[in-house]
């Protein structure tokens, strides 16, 4: 082709050929266009996590488990994404198919599964995920909650065999608390560090938690961050939480950069829920919601210091990797702030935790211990400092 396309090119007159140039210029100038302006929306539907999605419990008691049904409230909503319960521990569910996957992919939606995980039988637990994932689940998110505090061998045990059996890039999201301060022996590095979940899904029910929408989201937001997973807020329908408290929570989300966000649940939301994921928003106004990471400094103790000790020696520090914020790591975090050219604080505000971040815990180097079953930190027979919800409250 290139060939014959020189040979004619070579007859034309010099006027044809100009006239041809030109043509071809505007053409790919219009294409370039086309493509600069359709590439954000592409990115934003490149997961199952992306757009508007809706959690299912029970599958029976959500539109009778009728994928048509189920189908025809989704788009009447602009729902994307179904996010069905697949197992609780190391039992599956049967609810969870690869006919109704099928069923309900064939109507556009996206099925993922969902587990609740306790960390008693962390490889049976595994197992069951990859049971969904053979029911062609297009992601898995995995719920863990009080459990799996201090539960750190359990946990590596459970993301290693869950990743060997569903692949490298296969999606998979984590479900927790979102208040990471609450709850400093959950091990997040592990279910959030190399090889885990490569999406953040905390349940934000700010509702049920109290402090309104913009606290609860915000506080989220702010201690969530340090882990460098996309967060998709999964937001509460249950409770009959208000319209206008619903339509702020959405817009928060969207100003604090979430590509998507989901709902629980389907069988506990009212048509008036329904209707406000739906509602149109209207464009932010005043000052942008802060983009901010927590700030760790001496005294502080829990995962995410752990965290940062993790990432301190991945940036070639000293440092132990015990979970305290004690004289040494401040010092570690000193050195660091000079190297990199901050202010040197001993303190990890945003501007560190931006230039610690780009530094991999994956390397051999620094991931080796924390792989093996002696990585446990000291700091993981902590007890929750509170709930963010009260227990009679908790969602299973």
């Amino acid at each position: 082709m290139a060939r014959r396309r020189t040979d004619i090119h070579h007859r034309d007159p010099q006027g044809g050929r100009l006239r041809r140039a030109r043509r071809l210029a505007i053409i790919a100038l219009a294409l370039v266009i086309v493509a600069a302006s359709a590439t954000p929306a592409a990115a934003r539907r490149k997961t199952a996590f992306d757009g508007r999605g809706m959690w299912i419990w029970y599958l029976s008691q959500s539109s009778g488990g009728s994928p048509q049904a189920m189908a025809a409230q989704a788009h009447a909503h602009h729902v994307r994404t179904v996010f069905i319960k697949s197992g609780d521990g190391s039992t599956y569910w049967g609810q969870f198919s690869s006919a109704l996957v099928s069923a309900l992919n064939a109507h556009g939606l996206r099925v993922c599964a969902w587990q609740f995980v306790y960390g008693r039988h962390p490889k049976a637990e595994a197992s069951v995920g990859a049971s969904a994932i053979r029911a062609k689940a297009n992601c898995l998110v995995i719920d863990a909650e009080a459990s799996y505090e201090g539960r750190y061998r359990a946990a590596r045990k459970y993301v290693k065999r869950l990743r060997r059996l569903a692949g490298k890039r296969y999606p998979i999201g984590l479900a927790g608390f979102p208040y990471v301060d609450y709850h400093p022996a959950f091990p997040y590095s592990v279910f959030l560090g190399p090889g885990g979940a490569q999406y953040n899904v905390p349940q934000v029910y700010w509702k049920a938690i109290g402090g309104g929408a913009t606290h609860v989201l915000n506080h989220t937001y702010r201690w969530n961050r340090p882990y460098g997973r996309r967060i998709y807020p999964l937001g509460q329908l249950y409770d009959r939480p208000s319209r206008s408290s619903i339509v702020r929570f959405r817009r928060l989300a969207k100003a604090q950069g979430a590509r998507g966000v989901s709902w629980w649940d389907w069988q506990e939301a009212a048509p008036s829920g329904w209707r406000a994921i739906d509602a149109v928003l209207d464009p932010w106004k005043g000052a942008p919601p802060p983009h901010a990471y927590a700030t760790l400094a001496l005294g502080a103790r829990g995962d995410l210091v752990l965290w940062a000790q993790q990432h301190l020696r991945a940036a070639g520090q000293s440092v132990a990797r015990d979970g305290k914020f004690g004289p040494k790591t401040e010092a570690a975090v000193d050195r660091f702030q000079l190297s990199a050219g901050l202010p040197v604080t001993g303190r990890i505000d945003t501007a560190t935790w931006v230039k610690l971040l780009r530094y991999s815990t994956a390397s051999k180097r620094t991931h080796a211990a924390s792989a093996s079953g002696s990585g446990v930190p000291a700091t993981a027979h902590m007890r929750p400092r509170r709930e963010e919800i009260p227990p009679p409250a908790k969602r299973h």
